[in-house]
């Protein structure tokens, strides 16, 4: 198990030590111990989600809030609108908090290109929405959440096994990411519409950079911008495209 897979199972541990002694999460916690910079990354990410379950718990309904909606619905017109009343005021800047502090890892800096965001969202670890070894299953459940589909991938990804895949908001665009495997080594595939997405290769020849301790390369079809991010070898990516 390299980091990048430890990174991929820890992306399941719950902040609290609930699951600890999960016999699935066993390696990856194990691998975590004894390599200092994925101890260093695990810490941030539970430090991450304990932040964020902490806001969760800190978010109450105003005790004046069923009141409030009752009196709204008999309000008349010279009422002040809902939307403008203290308790829902208190309410939006609760969630404004927790949604500030839920996207900090997740919102693409501005200017960055699509290269960069995959390299970095790849880096800083995630969870798949759907997992399936069934590569049409992805596809199709990309489809109803309107994710991009790639037009074509190159030959080489038939000796690949799918593992899942889930949809990504990039500058306020629709992405989907798609993560294949081949002897322990995860491919993970970003897949945008041409016209949304800035950055990367003009056509199908392969651009290819080193970064973060991660492998990646960008090309595009006449339909979508594709980037793939690796934790291999610079040879296993060039070997399949």
């Amino acid at each position: 198990m390299n980091n990048e897979e430890a990174k991929f199972t820890l992306g399941a541990y719950r902040p609290g030590g609930q699951d600890a002694r999960d016999p699935a999460l066993a390696d990856a916690l194990a691998q975590a111990k004894q390599d200092p910079k994925l101890g260093t990354w695990f810490a941030a990410a539970q430090a991450h989600d304990a932040v964020i379950a902490a806001k969760l718990r800190e978010i109450r309904p105003p005790a004046d809030l069923r009141a409030a909606i009752l009196a709204g619905a008999r309000a008349g017109t010279t009422q002040r609108a809902w939307w403008r009343q203290p308790v829902w005021l208190a309410a939006a800047a609760a969630v404004a908090v927790l949604l500030s502090v839920a996207g900090w890892r997740l919102t693409p800096v501005r200017g960055e290109m699509m290269e960069d965001f995959a390299v970095n969202y790849v880096d800083k670890g995630f969870r798949l929405q759907k997992r399936s070894g069934d590569l049409a299953v992805l596809q199709a459940w990309l489809g109803e959440h309107r994710g991009p589909l790639p037009t074509e991938l190159p030959a080489k990804f038939a000796e690949l096994s799918a593992l899942g895949c889930r949809k990504l908001d990039f500058r306020g665009k629709d992405v989907s990411l798609v993560c294949f495997e081949r002897d322990g080594t995860v491919f993970h595939v970003f897949v945008a519409r041409r016209d949304e997405a800035p950055g990367g290769a003009p056509d199908a020849t392969p651009r290819f950079m080193a970064r973060k301790n991660l492998v990646a390369a960008t090309w595009a079809d006449a339909k979508n911008r594709y980037v793939i991010v690796s934790g291999g070898k610079m040879a296993d990516l060039k070997g399949l495209l």
